[in-house]
């Protein structure tokens, strides 16, 4: 959707076929190599470790979700991204981290979906939009970012909801990246997603320079704060 299969943040191809120098992100979630992220994020902006923690959590949570929003919006197949299914590596220091997903990931589609009659094991069949949207949190947020949300608070003091707009400035951002490349509205998109993971008050939409809609944060990820200060598109600093 994006012209390219190599994205900085992701496995090519996703699926990780040796995982060798993989390790699953509940080693994340657990807190054992949240170490080794943190550190990650420090090296590359030099930020204090708040701000280094609230990147690397924008970072994460959006490479993250990325496969399941789109995999969503695109064609209603959701990747079911528990921690467990996630892997994650830090071999490449060109970039924060690296996300695959394990060949055995599920998958859950709609029952008029040709997957929910292929009789592959990795495939849930769920009964209608609401349950594939209820998994879709249920997966992505409740099992996957907010443990790993308690447990950057268990290193480092930032709140919940600043972390959580990153999280929703990543559905929305993602969307009107890809809009091109959907069958129906990237705005109705973001309104359904956002809502379902109880997100949609920490960002909107306004008009952009010529009239399409960009993001406004009403959060701030703390890149304001780094030796080389930025101030993102979108943020509520530069609205403020």
């Amino acid at each position: 959707m994006f012209g390219t299969d190599v994205l900085p943040g992701l496995a090519p191809g996703l699926v990780v076929a040796d995982e060798t120098i993989w390790a699953p992100a509940t080693t994340l979630t657990d807190g054992t190599r949240l170490p080794e992220l943190l550190d990650s994020a420090a090296r590359l902006w030099g930020g204090t470790p708040h701000a280094s923690a609230a990147l690397a959590w924008k970072a994460y949570s959006y490479w993250a979700a990325l496969p399941v929003v789109l995999g969503w919006a695109a064609a209603r197949r959701v990747p079911l991204l528990d921690p467990a299914a996630t892997l994650v590596h830090f071999a490449d220091r060109s970039t924060l981290v690296t996300l695959g997903l394990r060949r055995s990931t599920p998958v859950a589609v709609l029952p008029n979906d040709p997957l929910a009659l292929a009789g592959l094991p990795e495939v849930r069949v769920v009964t209608d939009e609401r349950e594939l949207l209820a998994m879709l949190r249920a997966t992505l947020l409740d099992a996957h970012l907010s443990p790993l949300v308690k447990a950057i608070q268990g290193e480092v003091r930032i709140g919940t909801r600043t972390l959580l707009g990153s999280v929703a400035a990543s559905v929305a951002h993602a969307l009107l990246l890809a809009a091109d490349g959907l069958p129906g509205s990237a705005v109705e998109a973001i309104d359904t997603l956002l809502d379902t993971l109880g997100l949609a008050d920490l960002v909107e939409l306004v008009p952009g320079p010529n009239g399409e809609p960009t993001v406004q944060r009403r959060t701030c990820c703390l890149a304001f704060t780094l030796p080389q200060p930025k101030v993102c598109q979108g943020c509520c600093i530069r609205s403020s």
